[in-house]
């Protein structure tokens, strides 16, 4: 179970995602270390209260120095299912920033760089990987996102590396990219749904940024989602608090 004397590195920090677990490891006193592709963005965004190392996980040269001394790494990088200039057309017939760079090889390349003791590796996948035939996943999967996020999966499950896989439906709320630290410790999902995990890959729907970020943190707190992947949607009337250690129980 993580504890304050852990290091915990986000992957892709100053994401949709990313960012809103970084703000939750810190209201938790836990130790962060992001790994940015921009140094000053993150170190802005965060206000100079987690350690930025610049990488990238595409470029295996560039992760030895964000993993060293990590006991956890947490992984929300991604890019767009489809084609968008976040792709980085700079060669138009080679874009560098697809799925299978980032979800694909990208997370090979973190897999490889790991410490041997690391403790956990959570990685946030996207439900439809098991269901990439069905409709409306063989759609999203046109352009290949599931088939790189299920090759991601796969190099994890199979590293030796505890793990636990999050599967969310469509995300909503945010991304908060623009807001400063402030701003992402105040995001709430008051009014919204609750929270349903179930193994495996089998919702669909929609599903909060800032529950997916809950679960990424909660998750390194519970021995029920050791070498677990399970799915998350929002769904049915929400308590006032979500009870994540007895949601991860059922696993």
């Amino acid at each position: 179970m993580v504890s304050e004397k852990d290091k915990i590195l986000v992957a892709g920090a100053t994401g949709g995602v990313g960012q809103l677990v970084v703000a939750k490891l810190l209201t938790k006193n836990l130790q962060v270390r992001a790994l940015t592709r921009t140094k000053a963005k993150a170190a802005s965004m965060f206000d100079n209260r987690v350690e930025a190392v610049e990488g990238d996980i595409r470029y295996p040269n560039t992760l030895a120095e964000a993993v060293r001394d990590i006991n956890y790494i947490i992984c929300c990088t991604g890019t767009t299912a489809f084609p968008s200039l976040r792709w980085d057309f700079t060669n138009f017939f080679q874009p560098s920033n697809t799925p299978e760079a980032v979800d694909s090889k990208g997370v090979k390349n973190l897999v490889a760089a790991a410490p041997p003791d690391l403790k956990r590796l959570v990685f946030v996948s996207s439900a439809g990987v098991l269901r990439k035939d069905e409709l409306p996943y063989n759609i999203l999967n046109a352009f290949g996102v599931l088939d790189a996020k299920l090759a991601g999966e796969k190099a994890i499950v199979t590293s030796g590396i505890p793990y636990t896989i999050i599967r969310p439906a469509r995300l909503i709320d945010g991304p908060y990219t623009s807001y400063d630290l402030i701003t992402l410790l105040r995001a709430k999902t008051d009014g919204k749904k609750g929270v349903k995990i179930e193994s495996g890959d089998c919702f669909g729907g929609e599903t909060s940024r800032i529950d997916v970020a809950n679960a990424c943190v909660e998750s390194l707190f519970s021995d029920s989602t050791i070498d677990k992947d399970f799915s998350i949607v929002n769904d049915g009337e929400r308590p006032k608090n979500i009870d994540w250690l007895q949601l991860f129980s059922r696993l």
